[in-house]
């Protein structure tokens, strides 16, 4: 019988939780998301569950609008870190787990992002990660000197570029380049440090890069596109892709969509780890587990609820909270509000449980259960071909990440399907994706 496949798993850990009302949560502290010891003693269960890294989704600006009128108060998900400085305080105080942040292509450029990453990855002894993004809202414009966001067509073509350009940047070292020999009075191998010379479209970079090769080649590449040009950038250079699917068979057609754009260019469709998130509620029985996801929801103000279906399905708030949920009034995004509605119908909801629906699990999956049914969810998937791990957007920390740790992660652990222990010292190595080859030929990995 062949062995049972290990999954990858990563931990979400922006804010206190991926529902909306984790701060009201009666045990997590609503000053958590500005405190470096909350971060720290998340990173610290994360890794003594043995997750392969931790996340930090990222935007460069407080999206969330005040629609209705008094719902933006009311949110936590205002008040946050800076990713990287986080991640580089987390680094020295933690030993395996991988640490992974967002950073734009659009309001960033190339050789800072080559820059911060390459020394994060030193400093983590090669345990860093870069979730690609363009960034999407005009929030985040109006801070970088524009009315509005760049158009969809500009974006994902300067992604592609940028991603390119940084990939150059960190091929610059050969990793045996520096010598440091005292006597001879040579710093370094002049024949092993490359200049990249980039001239492209919406770049001109010369290089080379002022850090020295990264631990594991380079960081992991990370991303999460499911449009069409995020998910050729995935394909062509990701090593661990953030998945939404909802639906199994989704799930399924995702996947294979993605391993086969991979094989077709040149890479081996196994190297791309695919983690659907994932937001669970955890109990010794199905309706403690229930319990746990009322009492969240029971936690949401009207109005923090409301604005949360406000750019889909308009301004509802003159519509009675326990009523049917009307037509959509002057959706902003017409495919969602009807998908919206839709789900609202076929489960009979009111306004009320819609936008506790959205809100629990910040668009992840929502599984509530005991660990089992959890595990059994899980196994199915990756079995179904529809993920390779998964994402881990507990709906309040340290609470929800406490739950999957003590319950679920032993039941995966049982059935063969999880680590028991690191295998490795870098990123790469524990999500077992390929040490990538240097465009310039040369040693790859430095000696330890």
């Amino acid at each position: 019988m062949p062995a049972r496949k290990m999954i990858s798993m990563g931990l979400s850990m922006r804010y206190l939780g991926y529902h909306a009302a984790a701060w009201r949560h009666p045990q997590v502290d609503p000053g958590g998301a500005s405190d470096f010891s909350h971060f720290l003693n998340v990173a610290r269960l994360a890794e003594a569950a043995k997750f392969d890294m931790v996340f930090l989704a990222d935007g460069i600006g407080i999206r969330a609008k005040d629609e209705p009128p008094g719902s933006l108060c009311r949110s936590a998900q205002t008040a946050e870190l800076e990713p990287l400085t986080l991640l580089s305080a987390l680094a020295p105080m933690t030993t395996h787990i991988g640490l992974v942040a967002t950073a734009s292509t659009t309001y960033n450029e190339p050789y800072h992002i080559a820059r911060k990453y390459a020394s994060l990855d030193r400093i983590s002894g090669g345990r860093a990660g870069w979730n690609i993004v363009t960034s999407w809202s005009d929030a985040e414009a109006q801070n970088f000197n524009r009315d509005q966001h760049l158009d969809y067509g500009t974006r994902y073509e300067r992604a592609a570029e940028f991603v390119e350009v940084v990939k150059g940047l960190w091929d610059s070292w050969d990793a045996d380049a520096l010598v440091r020999d005292k006597e001879s009075g040579v710093f370094f191998d002049a024949a092993k440090l490359h200049v990249l010379n980039h001239q492209g479209k919406h770049f001109k970079v010369k290089g080379p890069l002022s850090v020295a090769r990264s631990p594991q080649a380079r960081p992991v590449l990370v991303q999460a596109g499911a449009s069409e040009a995020g998910m050729e950038i995935g394909a062509e250079s990701a090593e661990v892709i953030y998945a939404v699917p909802h639906e199994i068979d989704t799930g399924r057609s995702y996947y294979r969509d993605l391993k086969e754009r991979a094989a077709r260019k040149g890479r081996d469709p196994e190297g791309m780890k695919i983690l659907p998130g994932i937001t669970p509620f955890i109990g010794a029985t199905e309706a403690e587990a229930r319990e746990k996801y009322d009492l969240l929801n029971a936690l949401v103000a009207p109005e923090l609820g409301l604005s949360y279906l406000y750019g889909q399905m308009g301004d509802l708030s003159a519509y009675p909270l326990d009523g049917p949920v009307p037509e959509p009034n002057d959706p902003k995004v017409r495919s969602i509000a009807k998908n919206l509605l839709k789900l609202a119908q076929r489960d009979n909801l009111t306004i009320r449980q819609l936008y506790t629906t959205i809100a629990a699990g910040f668009g992840s999956r929502i599984l509530i259960g005991t660990a089992r049914q959890i595990a059994d969810e899980m196994e199915a998937w990756v079995e179904a071909e529809a993920a390779d791990g998964f994402n881990i957007c507990p709906a309040a920390l340290p609470v929800g990440l406490e739950d999957f740790a003590a319950q679920v992660v032993p039941e995966l652990q049982r059935r063969g399907m999880f680590r028991t222990e690191y295998a490795a010292r870098t990123l790469r190595g524990n999500l077992g994706v390929p040490v990538p080859a240097s465009r310039h030929g040369g040693a790859v990995v430095p000696e330890r």
